[in-house]
Parts: structure tokens; sequence; C-alpha cells
């Protein structure tokens, strides 16, 4: 016997069913030191500098990626000018669809005076802090999470349209927000969400 699906059931089967690609790729390093010491009036400074830096032109992706993402035509970016610039370095002659929907989840300097940290314990800090509802004037972690749900959206309908893959070059722990959402969906994670540069992490569904 056989079973005969109507239209719309049967075209939401096969998408369910389609085989997917992911790609979450951490920019290479900026060019703007990263573990300096500073007071929190400096971090505040060092947080929109940041924002601001391209990449470091001596940072190069390593071969591994550059074979993972070969051929592909087109790569995803927050727009800031370290991802853009990434992604031009990791795939030159690919389109760069930028959007500020994968920008990285905001952080705010917390106000400790009279204490100077490296910027990465700073970064620690403010994360804790930004997870427990400290966001003044910035995006909180419930919008965050929408974000990122919408952000795997657009990435899985540029898998689908795309010979089941896409890539995006962005930030370290908005992808990995990504990434949980992409698990939940029922994606496979080759990789790990790690505080390193050029770090990529692939899902397959």
């Amino acid at each position: 016997m056989t079973l005969v699906l109507d239209s719309p059931r049967r075209e939401s089967t096969v998408r369910a069913l389609r085989p997917a690609r992911i790609i979450l790729v951490r920019h290479g390093k900026p060019a703007i030191p990263t573990n300096t010491r500073t007071s929190h009036l400096g971090f505040r400074r060092y947080i929109d500098a940041y924002q601001e830096s391209g990449l470091d032109p001596q940072s190069a992706p390593p071969d591994e990626l550059l074979d993972l993402v070969k051929g592909l035509d087109a790569v995803f970016t927050s727009g800031f000018p370290r991802s853009n610039d990434s992604a031009r370095t990791l795939l030159p002659e690919a389109e760069i669809i930028a959007d500020p929907l994968f920008a990285e989840a905001p952080l705010a300097a917390p106000r400790i005076p009279l204490v100077k940290m490296k910027v990465p314990v700073w970064a620690v800090m403010a994360r804790i802090l930004w997870h427990a509802g400290y966001h003044p004037e910035i995006e909180n972690y419930r919008r965050a999470k929408i974000r990122a749900a919408q952000a795997a959206d657009i990435l899985l309908s540029r898998a689908e349209a795309n010979d089941g893959v896409a890539v995006l070059v962005a930030h370290g722990y908005f992808n990995a927000m990504i990434g949980r959402v992409l698990t939940k969906r029922g994606f496979s994670r080759t990789g790990a969400h790690r505080v390193r540069f050029w770090n990529a992490v692939i899902y397959d569904r």
C-alpha cells in the first residue's frame, strides 16, 4: 500500500528531513591588544574600541578551516569590521551577507572602582553579570535568545536553498547561543565553542 500525503504535509516532511550543515566561525584576532590591564572605565572604552577594530593583518585562518569552507559562494557576517574582514580573508571570492542580527551578545562594564584587571577577566565578569540581569541600556539575555533563534532561521533557510550548507563568521558567545538553538532543533555538533580566534563549530542535520 502506498501512503499518499497531502501536498503541504509532504513538502514539510521533505524539508524536515533534508540534510543541512551550518558552520559557525568566530572571527580572527582583532587589531587591538586583547590582554591589557585596565579599570572599569577603561574597559568601557575598550568595548567600543573592540567593536570598531578590524582584523589583525597577521591573523590567518588555519588550513583546516580553509578546507572546510572551500567552494562556498556566500558567507554571513555581523557587519562589524573584525567579522567582515575575517570573512573576506576566509572566502575572498564569496558574497558577504552582513546582518546586524548576528552581532555579539552585548556587554556592559561593571562599575567596580579602584580595581584594575585584565580585559578577559572584565569580560568574564561582565558576561556573568549580564546573565544575572545587569544590562544597563543594552540588550538583555531574553532578547538575545530570541535573536539567536531568528539567526538560526536565516542560516537554516540559506542552507536549504544553497546546496545544504551555510557559514557564518561572527562572534564567539552569540555563535554559541545560535548553536544551542540548532542543537534543540535536532542538529548534531562537531567541535566546541571555545574562546579562540578562528574557532569553527559544525552543526549537521
